[in-house]
């Protein structure tokens, strides 16, 4: 195994492509066509599911049973509700965030025949000169947000008559910028820097000729934001998979914030624990800067894989993150760690030809029982 040179630039070139590129969930398919785009520049083999998800393969000695990585390429965002009796938009919201973040946000509405259309989200209480203290205790809530079209609108019938339609999909300007010591301020960074970390990790294993144990299959979803997520991508004989997603900073939490954090349990319940303790080993091995965590209002393409009925052991690894599903921020160092490894993790023993002293009880178990489906 090799602790391979993750190369930054690429890393930064790729997140920033990603960030430009709206995608809320229901409405990824430049998001698609990009990445599809970065995986045949790199000449790693891609199919397309039916829903419009990506399957990428990396080629191993072995075929199955294999393993596979998870990111997605969904964002939040927001969807016309209906028309207010002064043209502007009543909206609901694409994904759970709070309206409090929504709030003077920039944003593209995007109706049908490829119209786009510029405007803000604004509480309906906006103007201290006309409510006085009224715009700091109305509620904050989705009812109490509306969108200000830059157009010509003074009544419902004229934002129709523009093209606007009920169900218009509206992505949130990202608000963009990477500083010079490494931070990297932005919306929806979850989960574009885990896409970016992802494919540079790919990049460096095809820079330099990574021989594969076996296949690794590249994922990217379209619709974790909403709950679905890896539910329907996988192939039946992948017998481990490492979801990417974010890692909150805050106060409680035991987050990076300039290394890869290893999510011990969420949610939906505890990752696997032997899959779990091999990617802190890795770090430990090749010195990557990690911690553990563990978070109670959390859930990634992992859960819903395992949900779908999907008979597999995941893990969770994680980027830092400060103000989640807001306005957020991360820093390079700890996408770089992430990438490392990844690349690390493509190039380890699969789980079921570990040695039975490092494995525990398992150990002794024929390796179709421990977690290949296809074995049948």
């Amino acid at each position: 195994m090799r602790d391979l040179s993750i190369n930054r630039d690429y890393l930064v070139a790729t997140l920033r492509e990603l960030l430009a590129t709206p995608s809320p969930s229901g409405m990824t398919d430049a998001a698609v066509a990009l990445v599809c785009q970065k995986l045949d520049e790199l000449g790693i083999p891609f199919e397309l599911t039916r829903r419009g998800a990506i399957r990428a393969d990396l080629v191993g000695s072995r075929a199955s049973p294999d393993r596979a990585i998870v990111s997605h390429l969904d964002t939040l965002g927001a969807m016309v509700k209906n028309f207010r009796p002064n043209g502007r938009l009543e909206v609901v919201p694409i994904g759970t965030w709070s309206a409090r973040f929504a709030e003077g946000a920039r944003v593209t509405v995007f109706s049908d025949g490829n119209r786009v259309f510029r405007g803000t989200i604004l509480p309906l209480k906006a103007s201290g000169h006309t409510y006085n203290e009224e715009i700091d205790t109305q509620p904050v809530d989705w009812t109490n947000l509306e969108v200000r079209l830059d157009e010509r609108v003074h009544r419902a019938e004229d934002a129709m008559a523009l093209g606007i339609n009920i169900g218009d999909t509206i992505a949130i300007d990202t608000g963009t910028e990477f500083l010079d010591n490494g931070f990297v301020n932005s919306r929806h960074l979850d989960d574009k820097a885990g896409v970016a970390a992802m494919l540079a990790a790919a990049e460096a294993a095809q820079r330099h000729r990574i021989s594969l144990p076996l296949d690794c299959h590249l994922l990217f979803t379209i619709s974790e934001e909403v709950g679905v997520g890896a539910s329907h991508v996988l192939h039946g004989d992948v017998a481990e998979m490492v979801s990417i997603d974010n890692g909150t900073i805050a106060p409680g939490q035991n987050t990076s914030e300039y290394g890869v954090t290893i999510a011990m349990k969420d949610s939906s319940g505890p990752f696997d624990w032997h899959l779990t303790r091999s990617l802190i080993n890795l770090c430990e091995t090749f010195s990557v800067t990690y911690r553990r965590d563990v978070f109670r209002f959390y859930r990634s393409d992992a859960a819903a894989a395992l949900e779908a009925g999907n008979d597999i052991r995941t893990a969770l690894l994680c980027f830092a993150l400060d103000s989640s599903h807001g306005y957020e921020r991360t820093h390079l160092d700890s996408l770089e760690s992430l990438a490392r490894l990844l690349a690390l993790y493509m190039q380890s023993a699969p789980l079921f030809e570990r040695d039975a002293e490092a494995l525990g009880p398992i150990g002794d178990l024929p390796h179709q029982e421990i977690g290949r489906e296809a074995a049948e």
